[in-house]
């Protein structure tokens, strides 16, 4: 590279980054509070909250990336032309192809990104998720200790904390067990405490009332106690084998699945859709800055209006990747769809690349150029009159 080619490829990746990280931000904030009763009534920390949920950023990474591309060629190739910089190499004798080479050497490194986390790093943030979600649901303990609340810990069992104390008692326990058709079991009782060791957890009452009301009997009957545990071990989610969703899976399952794969045999559609997705992530950033570029690379004065080529590179893009959506979709049930996916994404490069190494300027026809202008001259006047 030369020091311009160095200069653009530099700034397109600082462009990209700055984007990537607050569009990545803003909907990781959104996606988190979804899952904001991991705190609320699970009885998490905000550092497990934050830990937990910061496990989807992958996957936000590897969608929002090929925007964050987009806007950052744009915003580039707009400070270019504004400085009046592209017009000034073009008189120099650089053509557009040699200048689009540092925008498609950022394109490549952004590729390579989006490919290695659609192949690890996404479906590893998933499993990990899944898992923490799973082993933070299946924490009895946390469950049980929301004081104010009524708490099914299991169908039958319900338990209720008044309060929470600082030195970790727990005052006002409600306790009532209907497990048995044949016998219901409450208890009351004052001050209690968690007790974890070796042989599990239980839940230690001090100074309460047992009633255990038969199905047969009218009354109740009731005996008072200075001391009695309930065993939560019973209620606390043992080890089970985790199937992983097709999003959870790597890339080389989703090329080489297992025969007795049990997700694989009950839906082989979704798998091969799932791949095609997988396989087309890597070119979007690709495409996406050839479409910005065959739209705003050209040379122009500063009163030739930008918005327009803006608009259309939008409406490349846009179409392209919904394009791309339909085709991974709807190619569950008819597979040929998947192609199309290829076909678009391969004449939107090939188109792209024609129009760079021509050095044409993509504009709308004149009659559509005037009509827009003249609609915008109206607005202006209508606002900005007094």
């Amino acid at each position: 590279m030369g020091s311009i080619s160095r200069y653009i490829f530099r700034t397109t990746l600082g462009a990209f980054l700055v984007v990537l990280v607050s569009l990545t931000a803003v909907i990781w904030v959104t996606q988190a509070l979804r899952d904001i009763d991991i705190m609320t009534s699970q009885g998490q920390t905000i550092l497990v909250f934050i830990g937990i949920t910061a496990l989807i950023i992958p996957l936000l990474v590897l969608v929002i990336a090929p925007i964050a591309l987009l806007i950052a060629a744009a915003h580039v190739l707009n400070k270019l032309s504004n400085d009046s910089e592209i017009i000034v190499m073009n008189a120099a004798g650089m053509s557009p192809w040699i200048l689009f080479r540092a925008f498609l050497a950022a394109a490549v490194v952004v590729s390579l990104l989006v490919g290695a986390i659609s192949a690890y790093f996404a479906p590893k943030g998933l499993r990990m998720l899944r898992d923490k979600l799973t082993e933070v649901r299946a924490n009895v303990v946390s469950t049980i200790v929301q004081p104010g609340r009524f708490r099914a810990i299991e169908n039958g069992v319900t338990i209720h904390i008044r309060e929470r104390r600082p030195n970790g008692q727990l005052a006002g326990i409600f306790l009532d067990d209907r497990r048995n058709p044949n016998e219901r079991i409450t208890v009351l009782s004052e001050i209690g405490e968690l007790l974890d060791n070796s042989s599990g957890t239980y839940l230690v009452l001090q100074k309460g009332i047992v009633q255990r009301h038969e199905a047969t009997q009218r009354d109740p009957a009731m005996v008072a106690f200075d001391r009695y545990a309930f065993d939560l071990s019973q209620f606390a989610a043992g080890a089970q084998a985790v199937k992983y969703s097709i999003r959870e899976r790597y890339l080389w399952q989703l090329l080489f699945p297992g025969q007795n794969d049990q997700f694989y045999l009950e839906q082989p559609d979704q798998f091969r859709a799932e791949l095609h997705d997988r396989l087309m992530a890597p070119l979007y950033p690709i495409a996406f800055v050839v479409i910005a570029y065959a739209y705003l690379g050209a040379p122009r004065t500063t009163r030739q209006s930008r918005a327009v080529s803006m608009l259309g590179a939008i409406a490349g893009v846009a179409l392209l990747r919904l394009i791309g959506f339909v085709s991974t979709v709807f190619g569950v049930n008819a597979p040929w769809l998947l192609s199309l996916q290829y076909l678009a994404t391969a004449v939107a490069i090939g188109f792209g690349l024609y129009v760079i190494r021509r050095g044409l300027i993509l504009e709308p026809p004149a009659f559509i150029t005037d009509r827009l202008a003249a609609l915008t001259e109206r607005l202006s006047r209508r606002f900005v009159a007094p």
